[in-house]
């Protein structure tokens, strides 16, 4: 049986960000934008999301952003190269969260310039000071940054879960590719029902 517990359960979300999913992004043309509608991406996230923060567990927000100016991405893959000089510029319309899957009160958002969620930012550190031993992944794109920080997650200890249905990708394939076989024996792989359902019976448990 799936169960979380809320209170050492931090719900982390990747890169819902508009250039990344929405149908005037910068990625939309790659397939992103279809694929995140046709995985319900949005409304999704949007449920773990209530169903946490109802629950009282921990919501941290990681976006990719890219810094004008200087080259402080890098070039040295070709994921890297396909971002910027315009395309997650911070503090645009393209780096902030889509409609309804911002931050909520004091959630925090972590920018990094990496792939992972990990690599170069504090969430580890907040994550062990909260007590944190489970991490439940949704967001964009699930064969990238999800993905990356999934393994990520393993390695620093901690159990992980990955929401099928909110989770997209640029298509149904490397979704697949992802969920399928990449993360087989890193994380448990639920649905959104799954985490919803659970999140709200340790809600009722603790009344």
């Amino acid at each position: 049986m799936f169960t979380l517990n809320s209170g050492s359960t931090a719900v982390l979300v990747v890169d819902m960000q508009n250039d990344n999913l929405h149908e005037d992004g910068a990625f939309a043309g790659t397939g992103a934008a279809a694929h995140a509608v046709q995985q319900g991406v949005v409304p999704n996230v949007m449920r773990v999301l209530g169903a946490a923060r109802a629950a009282g567990a921990a919501v941290f927000h990681n976006r990719i952003v890219v810094y004008p100016g200087r080259d402080v991405g890098g070039d040295n893959a070709p994921i890297f190269r396909m971002l910027g000089p315009e395309s997650l510029k911070v503090g645009s319309w393209g780096a902030s969260a889509v409609e309804g899957t911002g931050p909520v009160g004091d959630e925090i958002v972590i920018d990094r310039i990496r792939m992972s969620a990990f690599n170069g930012t504090p969430l580890d550190i907040m994550l062990r000071n909260l007590g944190t031993r489970t991490v439940v992944v949704v967001g964009v794109w699930t064969n990238m940054a999800v993905e990356h920080t999934a393994r990520d997650a393993a390695d620093h200890g901690y159990r992980v879960v990955v929401v099928t249905d909110a989770t997209s990708s640029i298509n149904a394939e490397w979704q697949e590719a992802a969920l399928g076989f990449a993360l087989t024996n890193i994380a448990e792989i639920v649905d959104t029902d799954a985490v919803e359902t659970s999140f709200a019976t340790t809600e009722s448990s603790e009344r």
